[in-house]
């Protein structure tokens, strides 16, 4: 499951991308599921489209009227103890053939898994795929045609920060809950212990998610999933106005293969190092922070095999030791590299197993280029 202690630690961590993630720490903090117990962006240039469509927007009153009935309850028995509480969780209808998202967490090492519709009726469900990678899930029951009413999705693409939105679910098991906030941040990454890896991508909002809300939808103010409900920042297990969702943009590339096939098999180079900070730019003499510095590669991996260098010396700047000499990447594809995060969104939103990837490197202060072919993911990195 998406857990508190591993997503977020006592101090900063070498990022290890999905390339190998980690993520830096904030003391004192935790990022939970939300699972009941029983450099600045450019600016953008608005489209008519776009523009049109953000004049149509919705009341929450008719949010709701119009999306209740796709969301539902999902209760999990994690183990064969009738006397141990299961879990509850929720669920967004996404089509007519009974299929129905939910987070990876509230289903893993389930038992029994239930759904219950907007009208109280509950039919059992079969898992058909889970990817813990990106928290996604996906059950099938064999219900009532009349009450399979998929939500629309909608594209988390098109978001922007300030923009209102709302979360249907079962907070505390309390079926049916509403609430509502704004988008606070975009392209937030959360860490999985299951994994060692991070979702990147990931919407940050203030809208109330409580335990139960995960596998809900966070949706725009057109009454479109732009999100699937997923985990909480907190140091009391509670809501304290961080909540996070896997982006729709996420859920639509890898929903269909769960459904196909039972898994997505995510892309991956197979390094792990760390963004240039200012003080690291300054100890490597470097102009600028743009990049990622490679500290290690992992054997026979994609990075491997094309000879990407990791770090091998450690330097002492201004009292502080950092450990240099490794490849710097600069540009994937063509795209500019800032941050681990530029490497994460193009790998989750572009590429796929067995696809190419141009790299440029600054190494030894010049720049090389190389083609790697990027593979399968491991299931876990430590």
């Amino acid at each position: 499951m998406v857990n508190s202690a591993a997503m977020i630690g006592g101090g900063a961590a070498a990022l290890a991308v999905a390339i190998l993630v980690a993520v830096l720490a904030m003391q004192g903090m935790s990022v939970e599921p939300a699972t009941e117990p029983v450099e600045p962006v450019a600016e953008q240039v608005e489209t008519t489209q776009e523009a049109e469509s953000r004049h149509s927007q919705l009341s929450l009153v008719e949010i709701f009227e119009m999306s209740e009935a796709g969301v539902v309850r999902i209760t999990v028995q994690k183990n064969e103890t009738i006397s141990e509480p299961g879990s509850v969780g929720s669920g967004i209808v996404f089509s007519k053939m009974g299929h129905i998202v939910t987070n990876a967490h509230v289903v893993e090492n389930a038992n029994k898994t239930e759904v219950t519709f907007l009208d109280g009726k509950s039919y059992k469900a079969e898992i058909v795929g889970t990817d813990m990678h990106t928290d996604l899930a996906v059950v099938r029951v064999d219900a009532d045609p009349d009450l399979l009413i998929p939500l629309q999705i909608g594209d988390s693409g098109t978001l922007r920060v300030g923009e209102g939105v709302a979360a249907i679910g079962n907070p505390f098991g309390l079926s049916g809950s509403m609430t509502s906030g704004i988008v606070s941040q975009l392209d937030r990454r959360l860490p999985v212990e299951e994994t060692g890896f991070s979702i990147p991508d990931v919407i940050q909002t203030d809208a109330a998610i409580n335990p139960g809300n995960s596998g809900g939808p966070l949706l725009n103010m057109r009454g479109e999933v732009i999100g699937v409900n997923t985990a909480i920042t907190t140091s009391t297990g509670q809501f304290a106005g961080v909540g996070f969702a896997i982006p729709s943009q996420t859920v639509a590339k890898i929903v269909p293969a769960l459904i196909a096939d039972g898994r997505y098999d995510h892309p991956w180079i197979g390094v792990s190092g760390t963004d240039i900070s200012p003080a690291l730019a300054d100890a490597l003499n470097l102009t600028d922070t743009r990049g990622f510095l490679i500290i290690a590669v992992v054997d026979d991996s994609p990075a491997s095999k094309a000879g990407l260098i990791g770090s091998n010396q450690t330097i002492q700047h201004d009292g502080q030791d950092y450990t240099v000499g490794g490849d710097i990447i600069i540009a994937v594809d063509d795209i500019e590299i800032r941050e681990i995060s530029d490497i994460l969104l193009h790998l989750q939103r572009s590429k796929a197993v067995g696809d190419e990837m141009r790299l440029q490197l600054l190494r030894d202060g010049e720049i090389v280029e190389t083609t790697l072919v990027l593979e399968k993911r491991p299931d876990r990195f430590d």
